[in-house]
């Protein structure tokens, strides 16, 4: 079975991006990825997706077939064998690319179901040894955990990891996906930042899940004067701090 050589990859690449002059940052602007990514493919620690193997051979002057045997071809055509390999290797890449993202959201699915159970129980806890009744927490506690809950499902669940093409040759910054909303003023959404953002209001959420009781609680207790006000602040945060999470994200790794 024939297997793409990281390192040889890397270092075709390296030299065929300094033959055409171009830093890594410029060869990342070209293909809408981040210069970390760049740097990733050069040191052989990784391989860029099959759908930007054409774009990166173009920008580099040479065929995929060049570009994924880390050589120029001296000879006018590979054998039918050889080159049949190498797809087959291309496509493996891709196969392995969808399981890694396949196993990154099963994680963040088992870990919203246990945040959801922890806010839950809380929750429940508050009601029934508390002291508290419904009115108490209807307008924070439990305002909040729905809604985390409800976006929290879609993020984990529903949300799309990869974009389509078009926002990598745009500038959008929003999204939009069946009721889901959301628009970043002075983010640039693409390919690059995009499971960075999906990670920070996933993180976000379900840190809200799982804190935000004990934290209306302690409020409650520790600092009774500033009951009313501060709790809705704190509701306000919990909820609006998402899209926070995600503009600093956004803008980081735009």
């Amino acid at each position: 079975m024939y297997e793409i050589e990281k390192e040889r990859f890397g270092t075709f690449l390296h030299q065929l991006r300094r033959e055409r002059g171009m830093t890594q940052k410029e060869l990342a602007q070209q293909l809408y990825v981040s210069d970390k990514a760049v740097s990733k493919w050069e040191r052989g620690l990784s391989l860029p997706d099959v759908t930007l193997l054409l774009p990166l051979a173009d920008c580099l002057g040479v065929s995929v077939t060049e570009l994924l045997r880390g050589e120029r071809n001296q000879t006018r055509e590979l054998p039918v064998e050889e080159v049949e390999a190498l797809v087959n290797a291309s496509l493996r890449l891709s196969e392995g690319e969808q399981r890694a993202r396949a196993q990154r959201r099963r994680r963040w699915q088992l870990a919203f179901v246990l945040c959801a159970l922890a806010g839950l129980v809380q929750t429940v806890l508050l009601l029934t040894r508390g002291g508290y009744g419904w009115t108490d927490l209807e307008d924070t506690v439990i305002l909040v955990e729905l809604l985390s809950l409800l976006f929290g499902a879609y993020l984990c669940f529903g949300a799309k990891e990869q974009l389509p093409a078009y926002y990598d040759q745009n500038r959008i910054s929003s999204y939009s996906d069946g009721p889901f909303r959301m628009n970043l003023p002075g983010v640039r959404f693409h390919n690059s930042n995009w499971p960075h953002i999906l990670n920070a209001m996933r993180g976000w959420l379900l840190g809200a899940l799982t804190l935000f009781p004990a934290l209306w609680w302690g409020l409650r207790h520790l600092w009774p004067g500033l009951a009313g006000q501060g709790e809705r602040f704190l509701a306000l945060a919990a909820m609006l701090g998402m899209l926070l999470a995600a503009t600093i994200v956004g803008k980081r790794y735009e």
